[in-house]
């Protein structure tokens, strides 16, 4: 086969510039290995960039496949003796527009960028895990170090990174506080929250104080989210503000606020992924997946993610497992 079914989209626009296209299939190259793809995960980068913000900056030439989350079978490896071999089962991030996007049959990523799928998760609850889960990881653990006796707030807990955020903070100890809608109180508890803040009735900035960190997922674009969380933080604190481009006067703010502040840019880290996989095996992280659409339905799922009311993951059936 030298062609392959993929969504792509051929200008910059709304959810219907989402169709399926009959493309090239992509060549291995160098260390990379082919993988033929079962599911792929939506995240609102790939909305972002479909309508001109998040990765567009370095769109190529039409069309683009977008789609970073994928798991699925390898169908050539890196090289012969490779402990990762041809049908073994894989998932994995890939980096779009730098190669091809998941929302297609098969994709070339290097080596790097994925690990052996969880024995425990189906494609479709694999393919929820790897932007989202890498995301919080190094937020929460490589940027904040979360431990015991720390205070952490959360915004967006119920989304995809945010109920990895939850786990990952209250599994290495520290205090977890995060917003959320009425609807999903009680599931954030469950999470490891130990303090729900429902927006739909409450200004955080009301009823929190003297956190140690805030791992803002909402951003300044909604209701100066991130300003106002400046309040919350203990002096010194640290606010990690993973929306970006949203608050061009960060540094500035946080300065005079007398906190520190970072934004967050998600590496594609296989061996971060091994080390979430050994959490998702055991049970200690669980991955959420709130609706699955058929490839087919690509523009449907990111109707779906822009409402911005998802319980974890949204994905996609890309082809028979």
């Amino acid at each position: 086969m030298s062609t392959m079914r993929a969504v792509v989209i051929d200008a910059i626009g709304g959810p219907a510039e989402l169709h399926v296209a009959e493309i090239d299939r992509p060549a291995r190259v160098n260390s990379e290995f082919l993988v033929r793809v079962v599911a792929a995960g939506v995240n609102p980068i790939d909305t972002h960039s479909r309508s001109g913000d998040g990765a567009a900056a370095a769109f190529g030439p039409f069309p683009i496949a977008l789609g970073n989350d994928f798991s699925g079978h390898v169908v050539e490896s890196s090289y012969e003796l490779h402990p990762i071999k041809a049908g073994d089962e894989v998932y994995g991030m890939t980096m779009v527009p730098r190669f091809g996007g998941a929302y297609a049959e098969y994709i070339s990523v290097p080596a790097t960028c994925l690990t052996r799928k969880p024995r425990a998760l189906s494609h479709v609850e694999a393919a929820a895990v790897p932007m989202a889960a890498l995301t919080a990881w190094g937020a929460v653990v490589d940027v904040a170090k979360a431990h015991e006796g720390q205070r952490i707030l959360i915004h967006a807990g119920a989304g995809g990174v945010g109920h990895f955020a939850i786990q990952f903070a209250s599994y290495f100890g520290a205090y977890v506080i995060t917003t959320g809608s009425t609807r999903n109180t009680n599931w954030l508890r469950e999470l490891g929250a130990r303090q729900v803040v429902d927006h739909t009735t409450s200004r955080f900035e009301d009823v929190v104080s003297e956190v140690d960190v805030v791992i803002d997922l909402i951003g300044n674009l909604t209701d100066q989210t991130s300003t106002r969380s400046l309040a919350v933080l203990k002096r010194g604190g640290l606010i990690v503000s993973v929306p970006s481009g949203g608050w061009p006067t960060m540094a500035e703010d946080a300065a005079a606020a007398g906190v520190r502040a970072t934004g967050y840019n998600v590496p594609a880290d296989g061996s971060t992924l091994s080390v979430i996989s050994r959490l998702l095996e055991s049970g200690d992280v669980r991955v959420f997946v709130d609706q699955v659409f058929e490839l087919d339905q690509a523009a449907a799922a990111h109707a779906a993610l822009e409402t911005c009311h998802t319980r974890g993951k949204i994905v996609l059936n890309v082809s028979p497992g």
